[in-house]
């Protein structure tokens, strides 16, 4: 394997060319955690060799997000600095690009009353919503990516001594965002294509319905009319190609709100804002869960249902094969953006207008019309395994087998 100093700037480059795909005079707002500092240094020098005006840093210590639960009034979590969603949303109106690292602590807030962190996430949400509105529209650039921190690598690499689990985890980045190939860049273009020609096979066939049938699953998904399936990446307002999730393995589309019914079970923990959810069960009926049950964290998976009103209905709906390079890892690395690109996976909460047709150009009263999900949330759980099978119904009413035994047909 080359130095890990060669595959580290292997890795910056990557995600500053392909990732944001930064562009020359475009300003990048770059949210990093403390502990990734090197690497946070080595992106802005590469986002600057690629033409970048202006590289904000947006440190995160989550030893400080964890002080303010234990200490601020519930007053004080129920607040969010509109002056701070208001600078998150003039940076994208003057076509800023995000770039973020996103690996919370899977454990961070254990013993934190889960009523607490909903509380300060809803009010981050609502601030925050024409910001997320510039995002889930594509908008403007944005990609959410991974280097490792300690609590994340003990928890995924528990098995091994403490000082083998950060080089294990960055073996495993390195792995699964194909760094480790000749030329990754050209690896990433490659897998880009294969994404774009599922995606263009999902939509030539027009599904009416999606059938999901596994252990524990038992569900009937309606897809919209105009529904679109996306993958790999898309393009900004400005038309520049960006990925916002690195790795990805998934094409995605959005179910119809009311068309939901049956039972799906979850197959992976859920790293729910820094709390776990593991067993869960979701009962739909006519899109709505009207039940529902987890063999741990059951609270923090009620708190997220009591959002709104959308975030007891699907948004988002994500194949994956099982034998996708990530699941072949054989390693659950309790972070949402990994673990959804090693498993079949759905979204509670807001679907990605951009999943039907003209859908950024639609209003939420027009989006909820055509069959889109609106809601302040969005959190993926994955139902993916060997033993899913998928079936596909077509307008003339013929079913079609699309997944068998958790892979492709």
């Amino acid at each position: 394997m080359e130095a890990f100093e060669v595959l580290l700037e292997k890795y910056a480059e990557l995600v500053i060319r392909v990732g944001v795909n930064i562009q020359p005079g475009q300003n990048l707002m770059l949210t990093a955690p403390l502990e990734t500092v090197d690497f946070t240094r080595l992106l802005v020098a590469k986002a600057y060799d690629a033409g970048a005006r202006y590289v904000h840093v947006d440190w995160e210590d989550e030893q400080i997000t964890r002080i303010r639960y234990e200490h601020a009034t519930d007053e004080s979590l129920a607040y969010y600095p509109q002056w701070l969603a208001d600078m998150a949303e003039q940076f994208g109106e003057e076509g800023g690009a995000i770039l973020r690292i996103k690996v919370p602590d899977p454990e961070l807030f254990r013993g934190i009353p889960s009523s607490k962190v909903s509380t300060a996430v809803k009010a981050a949400a609502k601030a925050r919503e024409k910001h997320s509105a510039q995002t889930r529209n594509n908008r403007i650039t944005w990609s959410l990516i991974k280097a490792p921190t300690k609590a994340w690598a003990d928890k995924v690499f528990a098995d091994l001594p403490e000082e083998q689990r950060i080089p294990a985890m960055w073996e495993a980045v390195f792995k699964m965002n194909r760094v480790d190939r000749e030329e990754p860049i050209a690896a990433w273009h490659a897998h880009i294509q294969q994404l774009k020609e599922r995606q263009e096979h999902m939509n030539a066939k027009r599904y009416k319905k999606l059938h999901y049938r596994a252990p524990g699953t038992d569900l009937h998904v309606e897809l919209p009319e105009g529904h679109l399936w996306l993958g790999g990446g898309d393009y900004n307002a400005a038309g520049n190609y960006f990925v916002a999730n690195m790795p990805t393995e998934e094409i995605y589309s959005m179910p119809h709100r009311t068309g939901v019914n049956g039972t799906v079970a979850s197959t992976m923990p859920l790293n729910l804002n820094g709390q776990l959810v593991e067993g869960l069960t979701l009962t739909f009926k006519d899109g709505k869960v009207v039940s529902f049950d987890a063999k741990s964290g059951r609270e923090h998976m009620e708190n997220l249902l009591q959002t709104d009103e959308g975030a007891q209905h699907l948004g988002e709906i994500a194949l994956v094969p099982h034998d996708s390079p990530i699941s072949k890892l054989n390693r659950i690395f309790y972070n949402t953006g990994i673990d959804e690109n090693a498993s079949c996976h759905f979204a509670l909460g807001s679907a990605y207008p951009v999943n039907i047709e003209n859908g950024a150009q639609l209003s939420k009263e027009e989006l909820l019309a055509r069959g889109a999900n609106v809601s302040l949330t969005h959190v993926d759980f994955m139902i993916g395994s060997a033993e899913l099978n998928i079936d596909g119904e077509l307008a003339d009413g013929t079913i079609e087998p699309v997944f068998r035994n958790g892979n492709w047909v």
